[in-house]
C-alpha cells in the first residue's frame, strides 16, 4: 500500500525554496495493493513530483522542503536508502533512453537483479519468465541504439518487472509512442495487472487506459481536485472530460482519420529526389522520388514509430549532408543549404535546440537582425505561449511541455516560411495541445507552410488540414 499524508513540498536547496510550479499542498492519497490508479491533470500539477516522492528521488536525488508522510508498505520513504526502495518501487520514464545503463538489451534487463548480486540461474530465470510474459523474444540480445522509441520503451518496461517490483509507476510512458506501439504498453500493463502489481501513472494521454484503471485522480496547481471511481468515471461524457481539461478517452488511431495530402487548388511544396541512408545501413530511411505536398497548409505527417518522419524532417531543412534532394516552393528551386534558411524545426527532444541562458534571450536570438522593438516583440510571443512568467528562467530548467512551447516560440519569432515539428504535444496536456493547434492556425493565416510529425489524433483534428502518412 502506498500512502501520502498532509504531504507538501517544493523544490529547491536549503537556502532556497520555491513554491510553485511542480509543488505540492496538503496531498492526501492512499493506493491499495494491486490498485491501478491515474494522476492527469494540466502540466506543472504536480503528478511527476508524487511519482517522485514514492520512488524516493525526492529528497535523495531532487532536493526540497518535505512536509507530511510518504509511506511505502507503511515505512517511511524517506528515511529508506534509494536502493532499498527500488526493491518495492520501479519507474518507467517518458523518456526510456534516461533510465538505460547497457547497450544491449540483454544486459539491461539483467542489470538490476545484477545490482542486488542475485545468482545467475535466479536472473536467467527471471529474464525468460519475462520475455514469455512479454512477447518480447525477437528484441534480445539487440543493441538499444538499434531500437524505436516502442521498443525502448518496451525494453524499460521488461527491466522493471525483471526487477520484481511489486508497485510500478509510470511517468508519461507514452509520450513518444505511436499508435501500436502504445496498444503494446497497454498490453504489457495489462500483463501486470493479471499479475497483481500496483499501478499508478502519470499521463496527459489517458485513452489507451481509461477502461483499465479503478480510479482518476485529477490535479491542479499541486492540489488533488478530483477522484473518480471506476463506475463514476464512465460516466464522463467527453466534454466532460474537457471541462475537467482532460484529453480525449477514445483511443484513434492517425492513419485513419484519412485527411488528403492535398486538393485541386492548392499552392504546391515539392519534393524531388530525396533519398537518406543512415550510416552502416543496409537500406534507405528516406526515399522519395517525387512527392508534392500542399503548400500554406497544415500536414500532418503520420506513420509507426521508425517509418522515418523525424529523418524525413531533417532532410527537408539540410540538417542531413548526405540527403542531396530538392525542394520546390513558390517557383524556386532550394538545395540543402537554401533549405536551411528557408526552414525553421522543432525537434522533438527540444533541450537540444534551446543553448541561451535564459528564456527571453533564446527568442531575441531567434528574430531576425533589425526587428524594432525586439524585446516587447519577442515578450508578446512569448506571452502567446503561457511563458510570459518564465522570461529569466534558465530554458533547461522549464518542463518538458515549457521546452516545446519554447521552441515554437522561437521557430515563430524567426518568420520562416516553412516549419517543420516532431511531435509537438508529446507530453502536452489539453490545454496547451489547443494552444499549439491554435497557435499553429495563426501561423498558417500568416501564409506559414507547417509540416508536423504526430501520433498525436487530436492534435489533427483540432488544427491539421492535410495528411501524409508514411507506412
Amino acid at each position: 500500500m502506498v500512502e501520502l499524508k498532509d504531504v507538501s513540498f517544493c523544490y529547491g536547496s536549503d537556502e532556497r525554496q520555491e513554491y510553485g510550479e511542480n509543488s505540492l499542498s496538503d496531498v492526501n492519497l492512499t493506493i491499495q495493493d494491486g490498485e491501478f490508479v491515474l494522476l492527469t491533470g494540466p502540466s506543472g500539477c504536480g503528478k511527476t513530483t508524487i511519482l517522485r516522492l514514492i520512488n524516493g528521488l525526492i529528497p535523495h536525488f531532487y532536493p526540497g522542503l518535505v512536509k507530511g508522510e510518504i509511506l511505502v508498505d507503511g515505512k517511511a520513504v524517506d528515511s529508506q536508502e534509494l536502493y532499498e526502495t527500488a526493491l518495492q518501487v520501479g519507474t518507467v520514464f517518458q523518456n526510456p533512453r534516461s533510465q538505460f545503463y547497457n547497450v544491449d538489451t540483454t544486459g539491461e534487463l539483467a542489470f538490476g537483479c545484477e545490482n542486488r548480486g542475485l545468482p545467475e540461474k535466479d536472473i536467467y530465470r527471471r529474464i525468460d519468465d519475462t520475455v514469455s510474459r512479454f512477447g518480447i523474444e525477437k528484441l534480445m540480445d539487440r543493441s538499444i541504439f538499434q531500437l524505436s522509441d516502442g521498443e525502448k520503451q518496451k525494453i524499460a518496461c521488461a527491466s522493471v518487472d525483471v526487477a520484481g517490483a511489486q508497485i510500478i509507476l509510470l511517468d508519461e510512458p507514452s509520450a513518444n509512442l505511436d499508435y501500436d506501439a502504445t496498444l503494446a504498453l497497454r498490453d504489457l500493463i495489462l500483463q501486470w495487472r493479471r499479475d497483481g502489481k500496483t499501478i499508478i501513472a502519470a499521463e496527459h494521454r489517458i485513452a489507451y487506459l481509461w477502461d483499465l484503471i479503478d480510479r482518476a485522480v485529477i490535479m491542479r496547481n499541486g492540489k488533488i481536485v478530483w477522484e473518480l471511481g471506476k463506475e463514476e468515471k464512465d460516466t464522463l461524457t467527453q466534454d466532460a472530460l474537457t471541462e475537467m481539461g482532460l484529453r480525449s478517452a477514445i483511443q484513434e488511431a492517425p492513419s485513419d482519420i484519412g485527411l488528403p495530402l492535398f486538393v485541386e487548388g492548392d499552392k504546391l511544396l515539392r519534393l524531388k529526389d530525396f533519398r537518406f541512408m543512415y550510416h552502416g545501413a543496409k537500406t534507405p530511411v528516406v526515399d522519395i522520388l517525387d512527392l508534392t505536398i500542399s503548400a500554406g497548409e497544415i500536414t500532418a505527417i503520420t506513420g509507426a514509430n521508425g517509418a522515418g518522419k523525424t529523418s524525413l524532417l531533417s532532410c527537408i531543412c539540410g540538417l542531413e549532408k548526405r540527403c542531396k534532394g530538392m525542394l520546390e516552393f513558390e517557383g524556386r528551386s532550394y538545395n540543402r543549404r537554401d533549405r536551411q534558411k528557408l526552414c525553421f524545426m522543432v525537434m522533438q527532444d527540444t533541450g537540444n535546440q534551446l543553448f541561451t541562458e535564459s528564456v527571453l534571450e533564446e527568442v531575441l536570438i531567434s528574430l531576425p537582425k533589425n526587428t524594432e522593438n525586439e524585446k516587447e516583440h519577442a515578450i508578446e510571443i512569448l506571452r502567446k505561449l503561457d511563458l510570459e512568467a518564465f522570461l529569466d528562467r534558465h530554458p533547461q530548467s522549464l518542463s518538458g511541455g515549457q521546452k516545446q512551447r519554447l521552441a515554437i516560440a522561437c521557430a515563430l519569432a524567426s518568420g520562416r516560411k516553412v516549419l517543420l515539428l516532431d511531435e509537438p504535444t508529446s507530453g502536452l496536456d489539453y490545454t496547451h495541445m489547443m494552444e499549439t493547434a491554435d497557435l499553429l492556425k495563426h501561423l498558417q493565416s500568416m501564409g506559414t507552410t507547417i509540416l508536423v510529425v504526430t501520433h498525436d489524433s487530436e492534435l489533427i483534428h483540432a488544427c491539421c488540414t492535410r495528411q501524409y502518412n508514411i507506412a
